[in-house]
């Protein structure tokens, strides 16, 4: 697809993967330049790029946070992906929208990764701004949904954009023991590996709802354990439980994403989550 890419949320980190990748084709826009939850702001501000596909990837990712601050949650991460819609038929472009493995909230004692056409069951104020937030853009003919988790790997080394990667290997350094939640089950994934396929995804038009993680399924406590023996951190690490962590908001205990749809494509292929973790680290001189 030629023509121009609009990014927004173009300083968080999958955002700041797609400028890096997009190159010269990128239109990246941060907070700053464009509050996504304006909506004069999302209409002028498209129709005067013109771009052949609108990415958003900007969203309210504050999971705890967002239970209490229900309505600024809601404005960005739904209401606001209505104005992109809008914004993006007035121009003919394609609304690319980045979703969460969230929507599958409730328990899954068949532990069987979840298909596109699985039932969602979003949990906690996060999850559910989110899903309508992919109702929203599924009104639009032109639209693909792309459905990701745990994303981890700011192409900038001297971003602060947080990620649990990054988080443990700062606590690794820092302290002998590190206790993590060992009872969800989900595959965080590498920004690089993602950003390829949405640009894939992008690039070819394809409209709907994919699924697009990297291979395999892990839990937070399973991945930490695996950053610490690749950085060689000596460090003791507890598994807890989701209880244990006592979050405010709820959090999925199995959200693995089958991601056969994308693959059959013939997309760039996501790597198994192991080998995703390395490569991350060796980019970050840490193997």
């Amino acid at each position: 697809m030629n023509g121009k890419f609009l990014i927004t949320g173009a300083r968080g980190q999958l955002g700041a993967e797609l400028c890096q990748q997009l190159g010269d084709r990128a239109v990246g826009l941060g907070h700053a330049e464009l509050d996504i939850a304006d909506r004069e702001a999302v209409l002028r501000v498209v129709r005067d790029v013109k771009p052949a596909v609108v990415i958003n990837s900007a969203a309210y990712t504050k999971v705890d946070l967002a239970e209490k601050e229900v309505d600024t949650c809601r404005a960005i991460n739904a209401t606001a992906v209505g104005y992109l819609a809008e914004a993006c038929a007035a121009v003919d472009a394609h609304l690319v929208e980045i979703s969460t493995d969230y929507v599958f909230g409730a328990s899954d004692a068949a532990r069987v990764p979840h298909t596109e056409h699985d039932p969602v069951a979003p949990q906690g104020v996060y999850a559910r701004t989110k899903h309508e937030g992919d109702l929203a853009a599924a009104k639009y003919a032109r639209h693909t949904i792309v459905r990701t988790c745990g994303l981890y790997g700011h192409p900038d080394p001297a971003s602060k954009a947080p990620n649990f990667v990054d988080t443990m290997l700062r606590l690794g350094r820092e302290r002998p023991l590190v206790r993590v939640v060992g009872d969800q089950h989900c595959t965080p994934s590498y920004v690089r590996h993602v950003a390829k396929a949405v640009v894939f995804l992008a690039e070819g038009g394809h409209r709907g709802l994919y699924h697009v993680t990297n291979r395999g399924a892990t839990t937070w406590h399973d991945l930490a354990a695996e950053v610490f023996r690749l950085a060689k951190l000596p460090v003791t690490l507890e598994q807890i439980t989701t209880a244990e962590y006592g979050a405010p908001a709820p959090r999925p205990s199995w959200s693995v994403m089958d991601t056969s749809k994308y693959h059959s494509l013939g997309g760039p292929p996501m790597a198994e989550w192991r080998e995703a973790v390395a490569e991350y680290l060796a980019t970050r001189g840490v193997v």
